[in-house]
C-alpha cells in the first residue's frame, strides 16, 4: 500500500489559515477515546462561525487553493481525516461498540474520496470498515480518489467492494442493524436533481439503517440535499450528524435541510484565505 504523502505521523502541528485551528492530520486529540461529538463540536467551533458559502463558492475556493499550491490530495486527506474523527466521535456519543463495523458508502467522485480516506484512518484507529464504492468502471473517477481507493487494497480491517449495480448495493440491507455507523459519502457539493441508480438504492440502505437505530454521518451534505438551496429530492438521507468543510454551507441553514442534516460540524482543511477571494 502506497502511503499518503499528507498523512502526518510526526509531532508538527499545522493550522487552518483562517481560524488557526489545528488541521485534522496534525491534531491527535480528535481521536482520543473520550472525544465525542460535543468535544469535536467545541474543537472546531470557530470554523463554524465563518461566513456561510454556496456549493459553487466552495468548489471555486477548492480550485483556487490548488492553483495557489495546496494539492487536492492534501485537502482530501484533511477532509477524510475529519470524517474519520467525526465517525468515531459519533460512535462514542451513541454508545456503539468499538468492535462494531463502519459501513462507508462512497460515490465515484471526491466526496467518495473523502470516505475512502476516512476508512483508512478509521482502520488505523482499530475500527473495521466495509467500503462500498459505487462506480460502473470499478474505480473512482478522480485521480485523488483513485489513489485513496488503491491505498485500501490489502489493508487490515478494511473490506472494499466496487459495484455499479443496485442489486449488489441492496445486499447491504440484510443485517444493516448490526453496523456501528453508516457514513454517507455518496454525493457532495455537486448534488442536484433526481438520483439515479445505484445511488438511489444506496440512499435506501442509509434510510433503513437509521430506522434500525444505526447512527448516520453525512459527508458535506446528506445525499440529495442541495448545498446551495437546501432543497431535497426523493429519496433523501436523514443524518444524525453532517460534516462539511472550510466554511458553513448556505443550504444547510434552510429549514428542511436542518432537519435532514442533524448536527452540523465544520472542519478545517487548510484552504488559504486568498482562495476565498474571487
Amino acid at each position: 500500500m502506497e502511503p499518503s504523502a499528507y498523512h502526518r505521523d510526526d509531532m508538527t502541528t499545522t493550522f487552518d489559515p483562517a481560524t488557526r485551528i489545528p488541521l485534522p492530520t496534525s491534531d491527535p486529540t480528535i481521536f482520543e477515546p473520550a472525544t465525542d461529538i460535543d468535544v469535536l463540536t467545541g474543537r472546531w467551533r470557530e470554523q463554524a462561525r465563518l461566513e456561510p458559502m454556496t456549493a459553487a463558492e466552495m468548489r471555486g475556493a477548492d480550485a483556487r487553493a490548488q492553483r495557489l499550491g495546496t494539492p487536492g490530495e492534501q485537502l482530501m486527506e484533511e477532509a477524510g481525516t475529519a470524517v474519520a474523527a467525526a465517525a468515531k466521535a459519533l460512535m462514542v456519543s451513541t454508545g456503539r461498540s468499538a468492535n462494531s463495523l463502519a459501513l462507508i458508502l462512497c460515490g465515484p467522485g471526491n466526496n467518495g474520496g473523502d470516505g475512502l480516506v476516512a476508512a483508512r484512518r478509521l482502520a488505523e484507529q482499530g475500527v473495521g470498515c466495509e467500503v462500498v464504492l459505487l462506480s460502473s468502471s470499478g474505480v473512482p473517477n478522480t485521480p485523488d480518489a483513485a489513489r485513496n481507493w488503491d491505498r485500501l487494497d490489502g489493508l487490515e480491517l478494511v473490506n472494499r467492494v466496487s459495484t455499479g449495480r443496485d442489486s449488489v448495493v441492496a445486499l447491504y440491507l440484510s443485517g444493516i442493524e448490526r453496523a456501528g455507523i453508516v457514513v454517507d459519502a455518496l454525493l457532495g457539493t455537486g448534488v442536484s436533481g433526481l438520483l439515479r441508480e445505484p445511488v438511489r438504492t444506496a440512499v435506501d440502505v442509509v434510510v433503513r439503517a437509521r430506522e434500525a437505530g444505526v447512527p448516520v454521518l453525512a459527508v458535506d451534505t446528506p445525499t440529495a440535499v442541495d448545498l446551495t438551496t437546501g432543497e431535497p429530492s426523493d429519496p433523501v438521507v436523514r443524518a444524525d450528524v453532517t460534516i462539511t468543510f472550510h466554511r458553513p454551507k448556505e443550504g444547510l441553514s434552510a429549514r428542511i435541510a436542518k432537519l435532514l442534516a442533524g448536527r452540523v460540524l465544520v472542519a478545517p482543511i487548510g484552504i488559504p484565505v486568498e482562495a476565498d477571494r474571487v
